[in-house]
C-alpha cells in the first residue's frame, strides 16, 4: 500500500509526503506492525519526548519512548508472543488525524506535521492521548522511509497509564 504509492509519484511532493503519513497511521489501525516497522529505514527512530514539543533532541533528556529499529521490533515481537500474558486479551489501537502539514525544518528537509487523537484499549482498559506527530522522512529507491517520528503528546509529562502500541 504505501512503498506502492510513494514509487508511483514524486516522492518529495508534500501530497505524497501527506499520503505516506495517512497510510502509515493505516497500517497501525490494522495492527500490521511488520508492515509499519519496515517503513522505518535502517536508521529510523520513533521518539516520544518527555517534556513534548518543546523537548529538545538529547540523549540528556528522559524521553517515553525512544527506540531505534532493533527496539521496536524486538516490542512488535513482544506484541506478538502467546506468553505476554500481560497483553490478555489483546491490545488494539486507533489513530484519528487530521490533515498532514508540510513543513520545512531549519536545515530544509520537509518535516511532515500532523495532529492525532490516540486511543488504546486492553480489556476494560482504555487510554486515550492527544499531540503532534512528526515525520522526518527519506526518499529511497524502495519509496519513503521514516528517518525520525516524534511523537509530542499534548500532556506529555503526566503521569501516564502503561502504553502498549504506538500513539
Amino acid at each position: 500500500m504505501v512503498i506502492e504509492s510513494t514509487l508511483r509519484g514524486d516522492m518529495a511532493a508534500p501530497e505524497t509526503l501527506a499520503r505516506f503519513v495517512v497510510e502509515e497511521a493505516q497500517l497501525l489501525n490494522a495492527g500490521d506492525f511488520d508492515a509499519w516497522l519496515a517503513l522505518f529505514d535502517e536508521d529510523g527512530r520513533y521518539w516520544v519526548p518527555l517534556a513534548g514539543a518543546q523537548q529538545a533532541d538529547s540523549p540528556l533528556l528522559a524521553s517515553l519512548a525512544d527506540e531505534d529499529r532493533y527496539l521496536l521490533a524486538t516490542r512488535i515481537r513482544r506484541l506478538k508472543s502467546p506468553v505476554a500474558h500481560s497483553l490478555e486479551p489483546g491490545v488494539r489501537s486507533f489513530h484519528v488525524i487530521q490533515a498532514p502539514e508540510v513543513k520545512q525544518a531549519a536545515d530544509g528537509e520537509p518535516v511532515v506535521h500532523t495532529s492525532f487523537l490516540y486511543t488504546e484499549i486492553a480489556g476494560a482498559r482504555q487510554i486515550s492521548l492527544t499531540g503532534t506527530w512528526r515525520h522526518r522522512l527519506r526518499a529511497t529507491p524502495a519509496g519513503l522511509r521514516i528517518v525520525q517520528k516524534r511523537v509530542d503528546l499534548l500532556n506529555a509529562g503526566a503521569a501516564h497509564e502503561i502504553i502498549q502500541l504506538f500513539p
